[in-house]
């Protein structure tokens, strides 16, 4: 049966081997990423439950993130109970303030991101590290509580929407006035529950960066995720900022999926 991109990871990472538009499967997670926003409340949430572990402690990576440094007590508050369940549980991948940053540019920069897993965050532009080839999405703090517990969630399989670019930016013009222009011909609700796959010979000539502005902005068209093919782009940025683990599956869509 023909699958995209986003339906190979799914079922590769469901123990199927094959999945389709509308399935509810259960998955396995490679990587949680969690901020001072919505961390705290999934903390409490485990805590009330008497569900202290971590599923495991290299798979879940953590940073300050809207609030760093704090704009005031109640946002300190925040950072102290993160930086405490981090120490508790012995989180090997903590972004203390100093060493924090923005999320959704401080995982793949610090190597945290490789191609064919599944990732979920506690944000919604977690869409954004779909540029890699991987299946990435945001999560509220419920599923982020579970996701942390348990190494894995529940999803129903996306329908995919492809998107193809062609051609090359103008003076002035980038990344992000493409998925504009794709939300205003679509809508905000255009790709509901769906995934973007992004194509076309436009990316070519885009960094890592680039695409991933175009793949953070998925949730914006109220797409599940955003996903794009690895290329050489993709290799070169991978090759310069993966650390430890270096191997991945690149996945790619049938043609006729």
């Amino acid at each position: 049966m023909a699958m995209t991109m986003t339906e190979k990871i799914l079922a590769a990472h469901s123990g199927n081997e094959s999945v389709q538009a509308g399935q509810l499967i259960n998955a396995d997670i490679d990587v949680v990423m969690c901020h001072d926003v919505t961390t705290p409340p999934a903390i409490s949430m485990l805590a009330e439950r008497g569900l202290e572990k971590v599923f495991d402690t290299e798979k879940i990576v953590v940073t300050p993130d809207h609030f760093q440094p704090a704009k005031d007590i109640k946002s300190a508050e925040l950072h102290k109970r993160l930086d405490g369940w981090c120490k508790k549980h012995k989180i090997k991948h903590y972004y203390p303030v100093g060493k924090a940053g923005v999320c959704h540019a401080l995982l793949p920069e610090q190597g945290h991101i490789r191609p064919g897993e599944t990732i979920v965050g506690g944000d919604s532009h977690t869409c954004t590290y779909g540029a890699f080839g991987a299946f990435s999405t945001g999560v509220g703090s419920t599923d982020l509580a579970a996701a942390i517990a348990t190494g894995q969630l529940w999803f129903r399989v996306p329908k995919t929407i492809k998107f193809e670019l062609s051609g090359k930016l103008g003076p002035a013009v980038y990344s992000k006035d493409i998925v504009l222009d794709v939300i205003r011909r679509i809508g905000t609700d255009g790709a509901r529950y769906m995934a973007m796959e992004f194509v076309g010979d436009t990316l070519v000539d885009l960094s890592m960066e680039a695409r991933m502005t175009i793949t953070n902005m998925a949730i914006e068209a109220g797409g599940k995720n955003g996903i794009m093919a690895v290329d050489d782009v993709t290799r070169q940025y991978l090759a310069e900022h993966l650390k430890g683990k270096v191997d991945f599956t690149v996945y790619e869509s049938d043609a006729e999926a």
